[in-house]
């Protein structure tokens, strides 16, 4: 199981010292650390106006540190599709990953919050359907040889041929999957997916039957399935007053950043997102110390080696971490992200292993 580093760049929170700015530079430096310490993958959030994270422009931040490192893959977490036009996100993504030397992981998702849509003109009850056709987009953008033409509920288009192509043949895309028809789209297309385990657990029962229901929808179309890939939040705990410490800051994460974000009308919420409603009284009812989550993982490392062998048992191929949480400062966040690599990493198989022992491996794929 590959080992990544995550961040939905959050940093909406009271009284918060960190500025914008800041914290984008600090993101920046944690990802070229993820290098250094051996980390596969850096996936880094998309979210706009400040509602929820700070960084609005994942492709930009990705350009700057495919220039700064050599070897780690580089992946949006994710790609906010249905405000976008997709066109324009498969020239990004596509150059994106000629210049990098082919590290790209393009992953999209439909996202969760209203205010996002509405800024920009999109239409949030109509996200499922938006999503599936601006992803057949981009996968004919840079699959199609020659000029080709679209003619779709949402977008129409006449003898385009989108230029350069990805360096992967192909570049497959991954699927944010907060809800089963994410996930069957993925299958349909013979694509990856990125699954959250609370996620998971509310649409399947567990991240393991949500592994197994993509396996059995692949299985539909006489295929194996592709890659899935997991996030998870840690806090490792080396002394005393850590793992509360841990627990206080994953419940700000989640009560302060979060929630805002969350759709929490019943009028308001459409039928594929209805589960949210759960979450958000998860999410109000939250205590530090009664805090239980399958996507957090906070103690000394041989239980976070436990949690992540528990993911890891579910079928899943790349677990990545969230280090950055609940406003943690970013010399804490560079220490934890050491000691993962140092004391968690080595239970794993995966290429970390021959880039700590001064092997040259370039990320594979």
């Amino acid at each position: 199981m590959e080992l990544g580093y995550f961040t939905l760049s959050d940093n909406r929170y009271p009284n918060n010292p960190r500025s914008p700015e800041q914290a984008i530079v600090e993101i920046y430096e944690q990802v070229k650390l993820a290098e250094e310490l051996g980390m596969y993958s850096a996936w880094i959030g998309e979210h706009h106006l400040n509602y929820f994270g700070v960084n609005s422009s994942p492709q930009v931040m990705l350009a700057a540190l495919a220039g700064a490192t050599r070897r780690i893959r580089l992946a949006p977490a994710v790609v906010l599709l249905p405000i976008h036009h997709p066109l324009q996100v498969a020239e990004d993504w596509a150059t994106l990953d000629l210049l990098s030397g082919g590290r790209v992981d393009f992953a999209a998702g439909r996202g969760y919050d209203r205010a996002e849509y509405a800024a920009f003109g999109a239409p949030y009850d109509d996200s499922v359907a938006i999503f599936a056709e601006g992803m057949e987009i981009i996968w004919r953008a840079w699959t199609e040889r020659g000029r080709w033409s679209h003619e779709g509920r949402y977008y129409q288009f006449h003898d385009v041929d989108i230029v350069p192509k990805p360096l992967q043949k192909p570049m497959r895309p991954y699927v944010a999957c907060f809800s089963r028809p994410s996930m069957e789209l993925g299958a349909a297309h013979d694509w990856h997916i990125v699954y959250a385990p609370f996620s998971a657990a509310m649409a399947y029962g567990s991240l393991e039957a949500g592994v197994r229901a993509y396996q059995d929808e692949c299985a539909k179309y006489g295929r194996t399935r592709r890659r899935v890939v997991c996030s998870v939040y840690v806090h490792l705990c080396a002394g005393p007053g850590d793992e509360q410490y841990g627990r206080e800051r994953i419940v700000s994460y989640f009560r302060d950043a979060l929630l805002p974000a969350l759709p929490s009308d019943p009028e308001k919420i459409p039928p594929h997102y209805r589960y949210f409603l759960t979450i958000v009284e998860a999410v109000k009812n939250m205590r530090a110390e009664t805090f239980v989550s399958s996507s957090v993982s906070i103690g000394p490392p041989d239980k976070v080696i436990a949690d992540l062998k528990v993911i890891e048992s579910a079928g899943v191929d790349e677990v990545v971490v969230g280090f950055s949480f609940g406003r943690k400062p970013h010399q804490m966040v560079r220490d934890q992200m050491a000691m993962f690599m140092e004391r968690v990493a080595p239970a794993f198989e995966g290429s970390h292993r021959a880039v700590q022992s001064g092997a040259p491996a370039l990320a594979r794929r």
